[in-house]
């Protein structure tokens, strides 16, 4: 075993913190355009963020089998693009937010995975 279960779990926290912390960053960046813009952003990165934080208590809820651990995986990743598909859906129908600061919210949080597993500490 390469690496135990506690070092995941202290990766998922990282990379939620981490995708809370471009949340903040990317609303007050896109609040110079204006009060909605800032909302879709922070909005959009936010989402992203609970997604990863439910695929994380799914994903770690309990130490199993392989099999079981790779069926909570799968379970986890379903309930996280039902989250984010249906926050993005959310936000551009039924709140009526522009998609452009949402969809950048969106990629900034995600933009954040990448920073977080090259850097593990």
């Amino acid at each position: 075993m390469l690496n135990s279960l506690a070092s995941g779990r202290r990766l998922a926290l990282r990379l939620l913190l981490w995708q809370l912390f471009a949340a903040v960053i990317v609303g007050l960046v896109f609040a110079t355009l204006g009060r909605r813009e800032a909302i879709a952003a922070a909005a959009g990165a936010m989402i992203v963020a609970a997604g990863t934080a439910l695929l994380s208590m799914r994903v770690f809820s309990q130490v199993s089998g392989a099999g079981m651990a790779l069926g909570r995986l799968l379970t986890g990743m379903i309930l996280k693009w039902m989250v984010i598909i249906g926050g993005m859906i959310a936000i551009m129908f039924q709140w009526k937010l522009p998609p452009l600061a949402a969809i950048t919210g969106l990629a900034a949080a995600y933009a954040v995975n990448l920073l977080a597993f090259r850097f593990k500490g």
